[in-house]
């Protein structure tokens, strides 16, 4: 059985989708693991990071992205088919990297995120649409090794979809106060909505990105987050640490071809780093 993580902080801009990505393709092309990115913001970077804008939008209207997966919850319809809207060996590495999946999102997921929460059961999480995500990817997810979760920066129904999968949950973070304040937030609602729905999820981990070396804030910071987590409380912070760089925000343009991992990522430091951290990954999740 896949292992599932979501990877979720209630802040924009603190590498997100970055991270996504850039696990993803690690776990795909260094360690030829099976992988199926998720991408549930609607804003859709992760999905178009990974295939064409065209070829996303030929997607999207012909209903084979996660709008139609919540559409039906509203509809009371069975249109959408996981199998016909994965999209496989994606990424403009050599062409697409085998074993790199995705179910792609849509930016129509804006207009019905509220209708949705309207006919959801919030307080025990026992309505469908909290389990719409994991029933129609029931007989999908065994034939993945690694599943990741693009969420988006709230914890609203279409995020609880994801979390409802997860076994785990990772929180990357830009080390200043600002996208620090949302860990606690995340670990209390994670906390609630495994009690309530009765569903094991693990806090995996802190990833610090956009690190910049040269900030004393950013060090000061890091330094206090490591010295005060709780064992047990507290996820711990990874040892991989991301900087900024300008050459991995290059790496979303999935419409220049590039041959290597290296290539699009970026040089030697981004490079390492990535490929660190998902050998920090699989060390923590036994896979």
């Amino acid at each position: 059985m896949a292992v599932v993580t979501s990877i979720i902080n209630l802040k924009g801009g603190v590498g997100k989708t970055t991270l996504t990505l850039a696990l993803a393709h690690y776990l795909a092309g260094e360690h030829s693991k099976r992988v199926l990115v998720i991408d549930l913001d609607p804003q859709t970077n992760a999905t178009i990071a990974l295939v064409t804008e065209r070829r996303w939008r030929e997607r999207d209207q012909s209903g084979q992205t996660l709008y139609q997966l919540f559409k039906d919850q509203l509809d009371g319809t069975h249109n959408f088919n996981a199998h016909e809207s994965i999209l496989t060996r994606v990424s403009n590495v050599s062409g697409g990297i085998p074993g790199l999946d995705l179910l792609p999102s849509s930016i129509r997921l804006h207009r019905i995120q509220d209708k949705i929460t309207k006919i959801s059961d919030l307080d025990t999480f026992r309505s469908t649409t909290t389990y719409a995500l994991r029933e129609a990817l029931r007989d999908i997810m065994p034939h993945y090794d690694h599943v990741l979760i693009d969420c988006p920066p709230n914890l609203g129904i279409i995020t609880l979809n994801g979390i409802a999968i997860s076994r785990y949950f990772l929180i990357p973070v830009v080390p200043d106060i600002l996208s620090t304040l949302g860990v606690p937030l995340v670990l209390d609602r994670m906390a609630d909505f495994a009690l309530r729905a009765q569903h094991e999820i693990f806090g995996l981990g802190i990833v610090v990105s956009r690190f910049r070396p040269t900030s004393r804030l950013h060090k000061q910071t890091v330094d206090s987050m490591r010295r005060y987590a709780i064992p047990g409380i507290h996820p711990p912070i990874f040892n991989s640490i991301i900087t900024e760089d300008i050459e991995v925000a290059e790496a979303a343009d999935v419409e220049e071809q590039v041959m290597s991992l290296r290539q699009k990522f970026g040089g030697s430091g981004p490079h390492k780093q990535f490929s660190a951290l998902a050998d920090e990954y699989l060390r923590y999740v036994g896979g």
